[in-house]
């Protein structure tokens, strides 16, 4: 989606595109037994993916799918229902961090701090590389700053600013808001000198002072609505309706200590 200048669209399987897989795994075998379509994220097909179930339920002989997934919660249950699931665990931080050092370059302190937020998936480390350049933490400051001291003026200057973003950069923008609030639960668990990232003292000494204008209830509400808000981005939500509405539930989180439900 970067490549082709539409980072801020959802990427999706077109109906033309499940017409020509139809075509395709209708053809005979050439050179080997089996025919095999791989498909890289069956999460972007929408109701369109309803033309495959018939292929899928009754392939042909020696014609097998794999469907390569992320979340298997955003795959359309017509499908989901057809197929066999193996869940393959998340990688652990270490491996992540290994594997940027040695295939993109990575730095030591970069590889660190992706494999904290890339929560398990190599793919998601490598989306967060592409952004390394970016600057989350004085993001975060300025909103937050926003939110808690200058007022509505400043927020919806901000909230401009975080909807211009693609989606992919909105997503790692709040997924770096929940890795910076574990570390600072674990540092208020554990302590500083336990679990300070070396090298890091920007991200220690955010998390240490979030500690104390935050307490672990409003940390655990905040991660619950910073995940929801996840969810909706990649539901295709308006932006900076999202944006201002998330804005609104932190303020008062902080400031009331209280959650606002809404259906």
């Amino acid at each position: 989606m970067k490549f082709i200048n539409a980072s801020n669209k959802q990427g999706n399987l077109t109906s033309r595109d499940c017409e020509d897989i139809i075509r395709i795994m209708g053809l005979k075998s050439f050179e080997s037994e089996y025919k095999i379509l791989i498909m890289w994220m069956p999460e972007a097909l929408g109701n369109e993916g309803n033309k495959l179930l018939k292929l899928i339920e009754e392939p042909p002989p020696n014609t097998l799918f794999i469907f390569v997934a992320r979340s298997e919660e955003l795959i359309i249950p017509t499908i989901l229902s057809r197929v066999q699931l193996v869940k393959v665990p998340p990688l652990e931080r270490e491996e992540i961090k290994n594997a940027l050092i040695k295939r993109v370059n990575a730095t030591e302190q970069q590889a660190i701090e992706i494999s904290g937020i890339a929560g398990g998936n190599y793919f998601e480390a490598l989306q967060l590389f592409n952004h390394v350049e970016e600057n989350h933490i004085g993001q975060l400051k300025v909103w937050l700053n926003s939110i808690l001291k200058t007022g509505n003026l400043s927020q919806v200057k901000v909230i401009d600013e975080l909807a211009k973003m693609g989606r992919e950069r909105q997503k790692q923008f709040l997924r770096y808001f929940i890795h910076l609030i574990e570390h600072a639960i674990r540092m208020r668990a554990l302590g500083m000198e336990a679990v300070a990232d070396s090298g890091n003292a920007e991200l220690n000494d955010f998390a240490a002072k979030f500690n104390k204008f935050a307490t672990i209830e409003q940390q655990e509400a905040i991660t619950n609505e910073l995940d929801k808000s996840i969810y909706y981005i990649e539901r295709n939500a308006n932006a900076k309706i999202l944006f201002h509405a998330l804005t609104i539930r932190l303020y008062h989180i902080f400031t009331h200590k209280v959650v606002i439900l809404v259906n």
